[in-house]
């Protein structure tokens, strides 16, 4: 799930954050506030984020910057199991992961796939605190940071943008689940895959095309005739703008 980015508005922030080393944004939308600049660099990406969403009071911010755990993770790595119960909730500061499970008839199915700056977990396992319905696979050698189930909810309890916080992140579950809906509702299959490319331009630059088809609910043999048929496509459209 993809949060809005902050913006650093302020000239000086800026040029600490850029002696931090730190992917900055361009300025222009919102200020900061200075109490990030104070942070762990390895954290400020996401603190900044949270800040970008309501204000966050300094216990607050102090709490999560003491709580929050980094840690990398390889490629083919399982977060999550099937049976498991989702403990924690991560941000993705770098890599790509997918959530996948397997149908009645042994069939694969990829149900989404998370890059850097998406929040990352497995909703009803870790909001109901029951047994996961699906993996969670890492594809790409991963950077993630994370809070326990529990955790939250003490945040919950102590800091009121802590609700507010929970309650966009749920809402926008909520949007891109809708959106999942729509997408699986398109027919055409080769629009299907143009959808797919303009949501991750990268991604087949970063995972396999098995995961790819079954995220798009075909096979492998049919991504294959989409992406030739495309690709001829546009052979035929370049050709066709050299002709005078």
């Amino acid at each position: 799930m993809q949060l809005s980015r902050p913006i650093a508005q302020n000239k000086a922030l800026q040029k600490t954050l850029n002696y931090r080393n730190l992917d900055v944004p361009k300025a222009g939308e919102m200020p900061i506030d200075p109490h990030m600049v104070a942070t762990d660099h390895d954290h400020t990406e996401l603190l900044l984020t949270l800040n970008y969403i309501t204000p966050l009071s300094e216990p607050f911010l102090q709490r999560i910057n003491r709580q929050l755990l980094t840690e990398p993770f390889k490629a083919r790595q399982l977060l999550l199991q099937i049976g498991e119960i989702a403990r924690r909730v991560y941000y993705v500061k770098s890599g790509l992961l997918r959530g996948y499970f397997f149908d009645e008839n042994g069939k694969e199915h990829t149900s989404w796939f998370v890059q850097k700056g998406d929040i990352l977990l497995s909703a009803s396992s870790f909001f109901d605190q029951s047994p996961s319905a699906e993996y969670i696979e890492v594809l790409q050698d991963s950077i993630l940071q994370s809070l326990t189930w529990y955790e939250l909810q003490t945040y919950y309890a102590d800091f009121r943008e802590a609700n507010l916080i929970g309650r966009m992140i749920i809402e926008k579950y909520h949007v891109l689940s809708e959106a999942r809906n729509r997408f699986l509702r398109i027919t055409d299959q080769t629009q299907r895959y143009r959808r797919l490319l303009a949501d991750y331009p990268q991604i087949e630059q970063l995972t396999t095309a098995k995961n790819i088809a079954s995220y798009l609910g075909i096979n492998r043999e049919t991504l294959s005739r989409i992406k030739s048929r495309l690709l001829r496509t546009g052979m035929s459209t370049i050709k066709r703008s050299l002709v005078f």
